[in-house]
């Protein structure tokens, strides 16, 4: 596979928000960059970094969220033992949910997850060879809700719909029954459609 790199943008409909990404994975590795911004409940600009370790598992997920009068950090870690560990920090006054939360509530999870960010769907595609055919998987994810970069455990499922030469359709379900989409990728994985969260930009559909 060797090293690929991509820079992708998205725009993101209900609720109004865009996205940029720096993204450069191997075989087994992911690294990722970027920047959001967002509408609700409040505006706000987010900043992210993600690192993976072998096999696209995360080791660390860092966030930093900013509106007018108010700044929220955190800082997600998984050790090689696969211990989690949250560190979050609050500056100023919003009406959100606390920052952070209980590491034994997702200790069963490998990967974290974003909210409204299509990037770190792409480390479970991955992993569990969802591109090619692969069959459906359930997992457990540290969900860090968005801007007050809440975390706890979310579970989730992918399943391979169809594939052409170009586009590759996984489903996405929530295993709550709360949410579900049918996912458009490209051959690397990344998102080009996530309906309800985010369509690609400069990008033809299919």
């Amino acid at each position: 596979m060797g090293v690929t790199r991509r820079a992708v943008a998205w725009a993101k409909d209900d609720p109004f928000g865009v996205e940029f990404a720096e993204i450069v994975f191997s075989d087994e590795h992911l690294n990722a960059e970027g920047v959001a911004i967002g509408s609700e409940p409040t505006p706000y600009r987010l900043d992210y970094t993600l690192e993976t370790v072998s096999g696209f598992v995360t080791s660390r997920l860092q966030v930093s969220t900013r509106g007018e009068g108010w700044r929220r950090t955190l800082d997600l870690r998984r050790d090689a033992g696969g211990a989690w560990s949250v560190t979050a920090r609050e500056e100023g006054e919003v009406e959100l949910p606390v920052a952070g939360g209980d590491p034994a509530s997702f200790v069963a999870a490998v990967d974290c997850d974003l909210g409204l960010s299509p990037v770190t769907n792409l480390m479970p595609v991955l992993r569990h060879g969802l591109l090619f055919g692969s069959s459906s998987v359930e997992l457990t994810t540290a969900w860090v809700s968005v801007p007050d970069l809440c975390v706890r455990a979310d579970g989730q499922r992918y399943t391979f719909v169809r594939a052409d030469d170009e586009y590759r359709v996984i489903r996405y379900e929530a295993t709550d029954g709360s949410f579900a989409a049918d996912i458009t990728l490209d051959h690397d994985g990344i998102v080009i459609d996530y309906p309800s969260i985010a369509r690609r930009l400069s990008t033809a559909q299919p």
